[in-house]
């Protein structure tokens, strides 16, 4: 359809140009014989084809049917009139002014190629050069801001001097300097990529306050003297090469310690001492959703005391718990990487506390008397969240739920962390607990749930792979 338009624009326009031009032979008194003989239309048929030949010297005719050829040829068949070999790369380097050059006068329609086919390498090579010249020409007549270099004013190439005649007597010595020879060949070695398979995160700070009261002090107080010591550490499997894969295991450690001015039989009291240890293991079934086996075991590493009494509040495996489900786990990070989402269902849970210290009283934890552990089937379910808010504010959440359909207890744990800097951080840590065998206690206002927090500032170290 293209085709057939373009023949019929230049057939009208070869129409026009000819009626004109046989007007103006008429008008001149031009007799050009084969002319006379043929008619409009057989005169257009014959340019068409190519086989028209004015028969006497007319510089116009010849030149409207160059035109009308190159107009043809330029459409019907560009492979055999223009030239498409690529440009010089030098093309694309910075514009360098040498000199002026008078403007090209061939015609846009002339061919570049002259029918031989032996020469058309060298008149592709010489069509191309031809486009660069006349880019050149237009960008310093019209854009001469354009060209950066001036040829003049380029250093001259550097060149190697060679001493290629030496005599010490006659204190004679000729050096002759040869262009520096420059190896234009580009190779490109890719550097080796280390696969990071494992993403590790370890953070630990040490957090404290104090506070003194001298003992005229109008108000009163004591003297108190808080620490709280944290250490994480998370390794999982890099999902960018192991997509199909979930395995994320993290260490945590918390030790808060704190003086004890109304204890008389000890110095310090502990506050917070919890070893914990989380992992994660799955399979993808479909999108973001896993197939998946989790396990966690929590308990203390101290001894802590009641109130002026040497009576064990917790010990170390005292109590301690041990959790193992069967379940589906939904994963998803944002592609910042600033926001990650885990969700564990397990409608098959296992659920062991243990309890081995025989100063303690067992049946405490449910675990029948004489016996260490309690055994118990159920259902989890766990929730962790990972956002950094912005650059220095991070939040880590995490809601941990056990029910064996006749216990029920839930732990929702939030750690807060504003990094002042590097080194300086301060941390909001809120531990929320509902337990149904919680016993009863004087506080009207706790029953089943259980709530702790604490503030802290402190210094802090943290490396990463990422």
């Amino acid at each position: 359809m293209l085709r057939t338009l373009l023949t019929s624009a230049i057939i009208l326009a070869s129409s026009v140009t000819g009626l004109g031009q046989a007007m103006f032979f008429d008008s001149a008194k031009v007799n050009d014989g084969q002319d006379e003989s043929q008619s409009l239309g057989a005169k257009l048929n014959n340019i068409i084809s190519g086989n028209y030949t004015p028969a006497g010297e007319v510089a116009d005719t010849a030149s409207y049917t160059t035109v009308a050829d190159s107009l043809l040829a330029n459409f019907y068949a560009p492979e055999q009139l223009k030239s498409l070999a690529p440009l010089p790369s030098i093309m694309y380097l910075p514009a360098i002014f040498s000199h002026y050059e008078a403007p090209d006068t061939t015609s846009v329609f002339a061919p570049d190629y002259s029918g031989v086919e032996s020469l058309r390498w060298i008149e592709d090579l010489q069509a191309s050069y031809a486009r660069y010249n006349r880019s050149l020409r237009d960008m310093a007549s019209y854009r001469p801001w354009a060209m950066r270099y001036n040829r003049r004013l380029l250093p001259d190439p550097p060149k190697d001097f060679v001493v290629s005649e030496a005599k010490p007597e006659d204190f004679k010595l000729n050096v002759s300097g040869e262009p520096t020879k420059v190896d234009n060949s580009t190779t490109l070695i890719a550097e080796e990529v280390n696969k990071k398979h494992w993403i590790k995160d370890f953070r630990a700070s040490l957090q404290f306050s104090q506070a003194y009261v001298s003992p005229n002090w109008y108000q009163g107080g004591n003297n108190n003297l808080n620490a709280l010591i944290n250490v994480y550490y998370n390794v999982k499997l890099n999902p960018a090469f192991h997509p199909n894969l979930l395995f994320e295991t993290t260490f945590q450690y918390k030790l808060g310690l704190n003086s004890a001015p109304d204890d008389s039989l000890h110095n310090y009291n502990i506050s917070d001492d919890l070893l914990q240890i989380n992992t994660l293991l799955g399979i993808k079934a479909i999108e973001k959703w896993y197939y998946s086996v989790t396990g966690q075991f929590k308990t203390q590493l101290f001894n802590a005391y009641r109130t002026n009494s040497h009576a064990l509040r917790s010990a170390f495996m005292s109590p301690a718990e041990l959790n193992l489900a069967l379940g589906m786990t939904y994963s998803t990070t944002n592609r910042k990487k600033t926001f990650a989402f885990d969700a564990n269902i397990s409608p098959l849970s296992y659920n062991m506390t243990i309890c081995t210290n025989r100063r303690m009283d067992e049946t405490a934890y449910g675990i029948d008397p004489g016996h260490k552990t309690l055994h118990k089937f159920g259902s989890k379910l766990e929730f962790t969240l990972n956002w950094k808010i912005c650059y220095n504010i991070s939040l880590r959440s995490r809601l941990f739920g056990f029910t064996d359909y006749d216990r029920t207890y839930c732990d929702w744990e939030n750690t807060l962390m504003f990094e002042v800097n590097k080194y300086i951080t301060t941390q909001v840590f809120t531990h929320l607990r509902y337990d149904t065998d919680t016993p009863k206690v004087e506080n009207e206002n706790w029953h089943k749930l259980q709530f702790k927090e604490i503030l802290s500032l402190g210094f802090a170290y943290r490396f990463s792979s990422l």
